[in-house]
């Protein structure tokens, strides 16, 4: 009869990644506690996130120890998405600057 091998994880590898959300959440929220503002603060703010999501995926969702080929099923789609949002958001600011001089100039 086959034993089936199960893959167990140590749970310090859990405390210290809970340890380390603990401390990126700690700096997400001194962002807002020293006051920093602009583009400074969303990107701390954003970097603490991602980081954050990250370590939830790899290590609690166990995508750490998938195939390759899952990993890029299912993480390279929302970094496309993200790449198109760019694309739009610096095409949005380019027709509303022609806008705004087109408009300006008929007056």
């Amino acid at each position: 009869m086959a034993q089936a091998e199960a893959q167990q994880h140590p749970i310090r590898l859990y405390l210290i990644v809970w340890g380390w959300l603990f401390v990126l959440s700690t700096c997400s929220y001194l962002v807002d506690y020293f006051g920093f503002q602009g583009y400074l603060r969303w990107f701390l703010i954003l970097l603490f996130m991602i980081v954050k999501a990250g370590l939830i995926v790899a290590v609690f969702m166990h995508m750490a120890w998938e195939r390759l080929a899952l990993v890029y099923a299912i993480l390279v789609p929302p970094l496309v998405l993200l790449v198109f949002v760019g694309i739009m958001a610096f095409e949005s600011d380019y027709t509303r600057f022609t806008r705004l001089a087109f408009f300006a100039m008929g007056q």
